[in-house]
């Protein structure tokens, strides 16, 4: 059962944060920053400047709700605070909050969870040799959840920023999807020994698993698959111009599959292939291999491949609505922070029932705070 969820109550969930300020400094309430921050970038602020002028706007609003004892925190008062949050504690603040505001998903006994990369493009710093700010993030793809995230400075990183990441998940009977990034023994065995299952996509990072894959199906391709028993399933999609049609084949590992003895987690190999009539009347096609911790149904292996597009789709929408890439926020610890608010925010827009797009729900917040309301409420109608 849902807990109601209201703007007044959202701080309770922050309590638990220890503050990272000297007391003589505490003129404002962590808690209040904290969810003016959620509200503010709800509402399309980019950072601490824009989330002051947000609040100083909203002031007898927000004074409804919350203490203010000292009114609205300045801007640097604002950017002190996410510069010294721990993201990983501040992230888990938001883990409860939708565990109590979200019911559970009984249909779904094996929930999906992809996890991906995105460079923030706009944090780099060549003055201080600073690349990219680089968050590889997990996404519950059927229910629009963000569910946290772990920052790295490298896109190469991101092989050790993963494991981090899977510490913060409950792994029980939770289908993840990586691609050939996190094709790592030891991610597959944290995620089977966690009690959950993957789908992750084969790639020439793992050059032999890759090439047994690939002369497994095509051996059997040449032969049109005869005595190859394998779990099918197929889908047909119209629209943008173009036409996709997808097949998925997964079949159980072979008693004999070479890789076998280094990779002994793998229960099924899948080969997915897409072919795409382009309205000029050309045609393409795209083969992916993927290695399964578990021999899934036919169906529920495509649902896999395709959801784990959901994540990307997300990416997406930051860069769009957000303009992430545009940021230039080059504080590692602020930056990773803003990173998940904003992740955040998505979670909560998408969630809202009004037919709307993402970038008119967060203009209806910014223009009328009974709709941010019912956005932050983090309930579907």
């Amino acid at each position: 059962m849902a807990k109601p969820v209201d703007v007044g109550s959202i701080g309770s969930y922050f309590e638990s944060l220890s503050d990272p300020r000297h007391t003589r400094n505490r003129k404002h309430l962590m808690v209040d920053i904290a969810v003016i921050a959620v509200c503010a970038v709800i509402c399309g602020c980019d950072g601490p400047t824009a989330i002051h002028r947000w609040a100083k706007n909203r002031e007898s609003w927000l004074a409804l709700h919350l203490a203010l004892p000292n009114g609205i925190p300045s801007r640097d008062c604002i950017r002190r605070l996410l510069m010294a949050l721990k993201p990983e504690a501040f992230q888990r603040c938001f883990q409860d909050w939708i565990c109590d505001a979200i019911p559970a998903d009984t249909e779904n006994s094996r929930r999906h969870v992809a996890i991906d990369g995105k460079a923030c493009r706009g944090s780099h710093d060549a003055a201080k040799g600073l690349g990219n700010l680089h968050i590889v993030s997990a996404w519950a793809s059927e229910q629009g959840i963000a569910l946290g995230q772990v920052a790295t400075d490298a896109k190469s990183n991101e092989i050790t920023a993963i494991p981090k990441l899977l510490e913060q998940i409950d792994l029980t009977d939770t289908l993840i999807t990586i691609d050939a990034m996190g094709c790592q023994k030891a991610i597959v065995e944290q995620i089977v020994d966690g009690g959950g299952d993957c789908v992750i996509a084969v790639k020439d990072n793992q050059p032999k698993l890759a090439t047994a894959i690939q002369a497994f199906f095509l051996d059997h391709l040449e032969r049109d698959l005869e005595d190859l028993h394998y779990r099918y399933d197929e889908t047909r999609d119209a629209g943008h111009g173009r036409i996709d049609e997808r097949s998925y084949y997964l079949v159980k590992v072979p008693t004999d599959f070479a890789p076998l003895k280094d990779w002994p987690w793998i229960k099924a190999i899948g080969y997915a292939v897409r072919i795409t009539q382009h309205a000029d009347g050309t045609e393409s096609d795209e083969v992916r291999y993927y290695l399964s911790s578990h021999y899934l149904s036919g169906k529920r292996f495509g649902e896999a491949v395709r959801g784990h597009w959901s994540i990307e789709s997300m990416h997406w929408v930051l860069d769009v609505n957000f303009r992430e890439d545009e940021h230039r926020t080059r504080e590692r610890t602020l930056g990773n922070n803003l990173s998940w608010l904003r992740r955040f925010a998505v979670t909560l827009l998408k969630r809202h029932p009004d037919k709307d797009s993402l970038r008119g729900k967060m203009m209806s917040c910014m223009i009328n705070t009974d709709y941010l309301t019912q956005v932050l409420s983090l309930q579907r109608v």
